[in-house]
């Protein structure tokens, strides 16, 4: 922790990020932003929370992200799993292939799933929800991942909570948690999402 606030203490400013070439899509200004923050806490080695309101694009941001990760890695192949609530997991499936066509995403879900684990092993994301997170622990902490990616963070505001518990078991080099509510009725529920980043 020392060695992150010295890293921290002699920031200046952050410094733009390129837009990824596999990027399809034109981001914002504050999107710009966003990835330039997220490439930031990369490059510091820290997990972060994304906290913009609901509709500015957390999810283009993030994939931006992957895509500009997954193009300095070249012959290795990057891998991120996402967890968002069932409703929202078509939207990741949807947006990752609509504007990041060069990853590769597997999506986890379903009574079929465990036959698809060769997907797993080959995929740059592997989309699922907080259901199959709290209920495939044991097999989904094994992969060896470079990102593990919470939507809609709040899902695990209660760090008692099996969802809470099962996040914080993944095995991930960095974290990330998106949500547009990081506090809805007090103060723990930030901790909690900052005990997993």
């Amino acid at each position: 922790a020392r060695a992150l606030f010295e890293k921290l203490a002699g920031i200046d400013e952050i410094k733009a990020a390129k837009k990824p070439r596999g990027l399809k899509a034109v981001l914002r200004p504050y999107q710009e932003q966003g990835l330039s923050w997220l490439r930031f806490i990369h490059e510091i080695g820290s997990g972060g929370v994304l906290a913009d309101d609901m509709g500015l694009g957390k999810t283009i941001q993030t994939i931006a992200l992957l895509l500009s990760l997954k193009a300095e890695k070249k012959e290795l192949a990057l891998r991120a799993l996402i967890v968002a609530p069932t409703s929202v997991v078509p939207n990741w499936v949807r947006e990752s292939e609509r504007f990041g066509p060069a990853l590769t995403t597997a999506l986890w879900h379903g009574a079929g799933r465990k036959e698809q684990m060769e997907e797993l092993e080959s995929a740059n994301v592997v989309i699922t929800s907080y259901a199959l997170l709290r209920r495939d622990i044991d097999l989904l902490k094994k992969l060896d991942l470079d990102y593990a990616i919470l939507d809609e963070a709040q899902n695990i505001k209660n760090p008692l909570s099996a969802t809470a518990q099962a996040a914080r078991e993944l095995g991930a080099k960095r974290r990330l948690a998106l949500t547009g509510t990081p506090i809805e009725n007090r103060l723990s529920e930030i901790w909690s999402i900052f005990d997993f980043v």
